[in-house]
């Protein structure tokens, strides 16, 4: 049974403060949630531990954005799996297309990343997508085969999710039609080993386009940007119909 998984990446946004306000606002609109779906917040560091004692008891589960693979070192500006789990986290996003672009994330280094996440106990959502000239060159199918087969090594697909993430839809306000979403993540099924990793869509998904992305077969939830800010906005897309 492939669990639903709606999740918020907060990327570079909102201090310690603005976090508490929005989680005021936003945990009275999830209370009659489906307890069916998964509801995750993917915080900066530094708004991590305050969140966590602010969902204690919560339904709302608490992710990263970022984790080293190594458990401890010389590595300015990282950080391990150890100071994730002593903050409550639960999920970690790795191999995000930004971090791809600007910090030098390679596939072989996102692999190195979920298997430190999960020797943590921490799920990784190891994001996957191609660039527009990628698809418009009709490479899309053999790039993400490529990040799969490399992202994976001696990886448990047990403990695990995938954001399909088409680098062209993220904040760019370009969706993904969502029959083409559907498809490149069958593609992406056919190439795992365990039938019930859950599979999301993110790219623009806003409150507007969530009803008809989450109608989709293969699609077993989202990986929410900029419209994960919003409380209101952020409910409606978690309550979608």
């Amino acid at each position: 049974m492939r669990n639903i998984i709606i999740a918020g990446n907060w990327k570079m946004h909102k201090t310690q403060a603005e976090s508490q306000e929005f989680l005021q606002h936003f945990k009275p609109l999830v209370e009659e949630t489906n307890p069916g779906r998964e509801v995750v917040l993917c915080a900066p560091f530094t708004a991590l531990g305050t969140m966590s004692q602010s969902l204690h008891g919560s339904r709302i589960r608490l992710g990263a954005q970022n984790i080293h693979w190594e458990e401890q070192g010389a590595y300015t500006g990282e950080i391990s799996g150890a100071m994730l789990w002593e903050m409550g986290v639960q999920y970690v996003v790795v191999g995000h297309s930004e971090r791809r672009q600007y910090f030098g994330e390679t596939n072989e280094t996102a692999n190195l990343r979920v298997i430190a996440a999960q020797k943590q106990g921490l799920i990784p959502i190891l994001c996957v997508g191609e660039t527009k000239a990628q698809r418009d060159a009709g490479e899309t199918e053999s790039v993400i085969i490529q990040q799969i087969q490399r992202g994976l090594v001696n990886v448990d697909q047990t403990q695990l999710v995938i954001a399909y993430e088409p680098i062209w839809a993220i904040g760019t306000g370009d969706t993904c039609e969502a029959q083409e979403a559907n498809r490149v993540i069958g593609v992406i099924r056919a190439l795992l080993s365990h039938p019930d990793v859950t599979i999301q869509y993110g790219g623009s998904v806003k409150p507007d386009n969530i009803d008809e992305i989450m109608a989709q077969p293969e699609i077993d939830g989202a990986l929410v940007g900029g419209a994960s800010l919003d409380p209101q906005g952020f409910a409606r897309i978690v309550n979608y119909q």
